[in-house]
């Protein structure tokens, strides 16, 4: 494929993309059936309801610059969610300090065209490419066309955070800088049963989370696992709810609204699973998660009420729950969270990839993601010793 076969185009609005083009592209395995095969972030219906929304739009920051790459005679070989950007909130990869530094040095850090999920710490793939070109050519296009659109558009950098290996291969060959980062997830051993789980786990560790399940019931709590058309209007506005009090206390200002989680509700709603506790008559607390194809994705939770440990069971342990009765592969909780280690969540590495278009900026953010890699590494391996899996026979 050369210059000669392909072109780029921006789109302003996903909308303009047909849904079926793009998911298409966006499927990770062209042998099973196309909804449940997609990651569900990466889904035409999840980054529509986003813009559909206004949580994701020119007056929140983030203007949609979505590339398109495309046959000569119209069909679409590869596509990229791509956004210009303001600020630097809602990534969950920080650059906070970047942009300090090169405004100080009396650069302009924005605009920046942020390659991602909005709002979702996830990994996924990020070059959608299909089978009508070869995909390293058509990642590279795509790879190349994101530095042209920087330069179109004024933008000091490109972002492409979150990405799957290949992604990010391709970046990295079209001079975009490597960083790694870690979350914790849960894996799937082809365990039959919570118990099943729990027997891989030493003797202390095991007891611990089973009080620790125990407690976090004990004040006459009840769960209730939600997806498809179990997820009632009540649910939904219980849910609201508890995100907008979770988010006003870590951001300031949640990022999503409440029409957002209406247009999933009504595009993907056998894809989402909420986990709500209820205790006496209402529910007082709840989290979300999306259903990929091996992967159980966890995202917001809040809570009207604090109970001990109740974050825990409804966060981690009914994730590991609805993951081994599915036979999903991996629970992925989230950022951060070195608590989770004790839940049977372990370091995994996250990959971003970043294009700086100043020389001298570059070199010394290649210097400094040279040593955070360093310490990223180091530190992942120190975690993982201290997983709650068992290293000896236990002798309980």
């Amino acid at each position: 494929m050369s210059d000669q076969t392909f072109t780029l185009r921006v789109e302003s609005e996903i909308a303009r993309i047909p849904a079926p083009s793009w998911n298409s592209l966006a499927r990770t395995d062209s042998h099973s059936d196309l909804e449940t095969s997609i990651n569900p972030f990466i889904s035409h219906e999840f980054l529509s309801s986003l813009e559909e929304s206004r949580c994701v739009a020119a007056e929140t920051g983030w203007l949609p610059q979505h590339l398109v790459l495309e046959a000569p005679d119209g069909t679409v070989l590869g596509v990229c969610p791509a956004y210009l950007k303001s600020h630097s909130q809602g990534e969950y990869v920080f650059d906070h300090g970047w942009a300090d530094a090169y405004e100080r040095a009396g650069g302009r850090y924005y605009p920046k065209l942020q390659v991602s999920v909005p709002f979702t710490p996830a990994a996924g793939p990020r070059l959608l490419v299909g089978t009508a070109a070869p995909a390293q050519t058509a990642r590279n296009a795509l790879a190349q066309g994101l530095k042209a659109l920087a330069g179109m558009r004024n933008a000091s950098s490109v972002h492409a955070t979150f990405l799957n290996e290949a992604d990010a291969s391709a970046l990295e060959a079209e001079d975009f800088l490597p960083r790694i980062d870690q979350q914790f997830h849960w894996t799937n051993k082809g365990y039959a049963s919570y118990e099943d789980f729990l027997s891989e786990l030493a003797s202390r560790k095991r007891k611990a989370i089973k009080r620790e399940r125990r407690e976090a019931l004990a004040d006459r709590i009840e769960i209730e696992a939600l997806t498809g058309a179990a997820i009632t209007e009540e649910a939904w506005d219980a849910f609201f709810r508890f995100y907008i009090d979770t988010g006003s206390r870590k951001w300031g200002r949640p990022y999503l609204n409440r029409q957002f989680y209406t247009l999933i509700g009504e595009r993907m709603a056998d894809r989402v699973l909420l986990v709500m506790a209820r205790r006496a008559g209402r529910y007082i607390a709840g989290a979300i998660n999306f259903i990929g194809a091996d992967t159980l994705y966890g995202r917001h939770w809040g809570c009207v009420e604090d109970h001990p440990f109740l974050h825990f069971e409804v966060c981690y342990h009914q994730a590991i729950d609805f993951a081994i009765a599915r036979g999903l592969k991996t629970v992925e909780a989230g950022a951060q969270g070195e608590h989770k280690l004790a839940r049977g969540y372990l370091p995994v590495t996250t990959r971003s990839a970043h294009y700086i278009a100043d020389p001298g900026f570059r070199e010394a953010v290649a210097h400094y993601l040279a040593r955070e890699r360093r310490h990223v590494e180091s530190a992942g391996e120190k975690l993982a010793a201290l997983g709650p899996f068992h290293r000896i026979p236990d002798e309980a």
